[in-house]
């Protein structure tokens, strides 16, 4: 705004808007004084997580436990003063209140002195994760039945004698009136709640596990996060938004890792699948396409052979409907991906660029060799079916809704630049020019936002009002999200092919290499990390990339910082699948006022083991950066934001004063 005296019409504008929210000098000044109080607050923790991949219950313990940060509070608080076995039992009632109160209650003699003890702790450890935090944020986050006492509590120092028997009374009263539960209950979500203030999520929820569904419900309750989309997100949204080739892909993930509970909890119907394998693979052993069984997931064997032989189906099918949209786009150079073409089905042979490799089996009762991408009737009228199905499920275009409303390819978020996977390079480290529709190319932030925009011009209809603003057209824009996730150039994928096809029907291991793209190789680098992060125009001394997607090998001591400490890869490495390759469960970065914290976990039991046992996640903390300061809002994104808003209110008070503008009495 342009300062004193020379005010534009469009500053004048500007004020009489701004002075309808503050309509005095007395309610102006107000605000300056809060919003100045609000930047000498410690920064909110700010906790970031990736690839969770439907492992729902790990997920939702990691979010109770904040990665360890309350357990970090509850030993800052009480230190030696309580046994190591009381904290842990602490710990475990704030993360699961209303179950470890079972068992509790079961177990107590002297229910009422348990109580009092334990409120009394709660409201310390209440007190000291709200303290970052203005009481108007405080107030909204407490259940409304508990609002006031709470606040009572929070508020009263206890080293005054007259308030310590004025606490010790509400205490009282709370258990002698037979609230005591509800309000722990109550209690404990308050402090779960505000020891996150934002939560990042770095992509792929979806595939291998059997709760992404559980996941998304979570976070639609959950009170401020964001997410950069994952190639595995993309695949999800492009079978929601109609793609065929996504939708075989998805169902072809979950037959691999004999996962439907998902899909079947989308009322996705696979009987139609079922039929149509057993009738068209019946007297095949489909030995490629046995599912991956990971623990604790049993399966007899007719269950076995009918999810190979519906896995196999889907992926003939897959490969069709992918070279289907090959064709169409000869522009994405991936017509080399049509391998049905360059088998020779009497042989047995595949080849590809000019060597032949034999075939592990050749039985492919649905192709026809002169025409080897064509659908036959049945396949087509199977595909119609499942179309049909992923269209119609409210529950997934729901949750479809909820990542495009909380979504975006990156995000810049306090001087650390978000994305799941990579950002294409060209061999020397700079950015690599992309072309994402016939003649228009991008690269770094424009390739992303671009991307963006084109993944929400495929949820856009071809006859909405919106769509005429539309820079993609609606069906190149479905098209698009196979490219996105197996195309060389994809930011989400970046590899030089997705060897699926190889790995099912070639004996030659040489065939399975996927070549990573530069980012992977150049990633080390911290002037490559510099010049992207000059690219997004990402401000601040201590600037870094953060990145999911690729999980950390940490038994072959691979580090998750990199890049002299501006690149962090915290690939969740939640998913079972990995655990025996990572050797760990993966990172998550927690990122309060006093610096960075990165957290390794052991995998995850079970809610039961957390607890009965009290078996927390065992989680090794590497501490990254520690501030010199404490970090305060003034230091972070939203106190930019809350400095221009107090120069805006200071022009307004001038306003007022000179009678520029007149004092609206209310």
């Amino acid at each position: 705004m342009t300062s004193h005296h020379h005010y534009t019409q469009a500053d004048m504008h500007y004020l009489q808007l701004l002075s309808q929210s503050f309509p005095t000098i007395a309610a102006a000044s107000t605000e300056i004084i809060n919003l100045e109080a609000i930047m000498a607050l410690p920064k909110g923790t700010e906790h970031f997580l990736a690839d969770i991949h439907g492992e729902s219950e790990a997920f939702r313990h990691i979010l109770k436990n904040a990665s360890g940060n309350i357990k970090r509070k509850v030993n800052e608080l009480f230190g030696n003063s309580i046994r190591e076995s009381e904290k842990k039992e602490l710990c475990t009632l704030i993360y699961y209140p209303e179950q470890k109160l079972e068992l509790i209650k079961a177990r107590e003699a002297d229910l009422g002195d348990w109580y009092r003890i334990t409120i009394h702790q709660l409201v310390k450890v209440c007190r000291d994760v709200s303290s970052k935090y203005t009481r108007s944020k405080v107030h909204k986050s407490l259940p409304e039945e508990f609002s006031y006492i709470i606040q009572e509590l929070l508020h009263e120092s206890l080293s005054d004698i007259d308030k310590a028997a004025y606490v010790s009374v509400i205490v009282d009263t709370i258990i002698s009136t037979g609230r005591a539960d509800d309000f722990i209950c109550a209690i404990c979500n308050v402090i779960q709640r505000l020891a996150i203030d934002q939560l990042h999520i770095l992509g792929d929820i979806y595939d291998r596990g059997p709760g992404a569904h559980i996941i998304m419900d979570t976070l639609r309750q959950y009170h401020s996060w964001d997410i950069q989309w994952g190639n595995h997100d993309i695949l999800w949204m492009g079978a929601s938004a109609g793609n065929d080739a996504c939708i075989c892909n998805v169902l072809r993930l979950c037959l691999r890792y004999a996962n439907l509970t998902t899909i079947e909890e989308y009322g996705i119907n696979l009987v139609p699948l079922a039929t149509f394998a057993l009738e068209t693979y019946g007297d095949d052993p489909c030995e490629e396409f046995l599912p991956k069984l990971l623990p604790g997931n049993s399966m007899d064997d007719k269950e076995r052979q009918l999810t190979a032989k519906m896995h196999k189906a889907i992926a003939v099918i897959q490969f069709k409907e992918e070279a289907a949209i090959f064709e169409r786009h000869p522009e994405w150079g991936m017509l080399g991906r049509c391998l049905f073409n360059h088998i020779d089905y009497t042989q047995g042979i595949c080849t590809i660029d000019g060597k032949a490799y034999e075939m592990k089996s050749c039985h492919f009762p649905t192709i026809d060799p002169k025409k080897p991408n064509k659908m036959t009737s049945a396949e087509a009228d199977l595909m119609m079916k499942l179309h049909h199905s992923f269209r119609i499920c409210e529950k997934l275009k729901k949750h479809i809704r909820t990542l495009l409303s909380h979504g975006c390819m990156y995000t810049i978020s306090n001087s650390n630049l978000l994305f799941h996977a990579s950002c294409p390079l060209n061999d020397d480290g700079s950015l690599k020019e992309v072309e994402i529709y016939p003649g228009i190319s991008y690269c770094g932030k424009d390739l992303m936002h671009n991307i963006g925009m084109m993944i929400r011009a495929a949820f856009t209809s071809n006859n909405s009002a919106e769509s005429s603003t539309e820079e993609y057209p609606h069906d190149y824009a479905r098209d698009y999200f196979l490219y996105l996730w197996c195309g060389k150039d994809s930011p989400l994928f970046d590899k030089s092919k997705m060897a699926t096809f190889e790995r099912y029907f070639l004996k030659d291991k040489e065939t399975y290499k996927e070549e990573k793209g530069n980012y992977f190789k150049l990633r080390d680098s911290e002037d490559v990390c510099d010049r992207i992060l000059d690219a997004f125009e990402v401000k601040g001394n201590n600037r870094h990339i953060i990145n999911g997607h690729v999980p950390v090998h940490a038994s072959k001591g691979e580090n998750p910082i990199k890049a002299g400490g501006k690149l962090m890869v915290i690939d969740g490495g939640f998913s079972e699948a990995y655990h025996s390759e990572t050797g760990i469960a993966g990172y998550t970065l927690v990122y309060h006022s006093r610096g960075f914290q990165l957290v390794q976990h052991e995998p995850f039991t079970s809610q039961q083991d957390a607890v009965v046992r009290e078996i927390d996640i065992k989680s090794t903390t590497q501490i990254i950066e520690m501030s010199a300061h404490r970090m305060l809002v003034a230091d972070t994104d939203k106190g930019t934001e809350l400095k221009s808003q107090v120069v805006d209110l200071k022009e307004l008070l001038y306003a007022y004063r000179h009678g520029i503008i007149k004092e609206k009495r209310i």
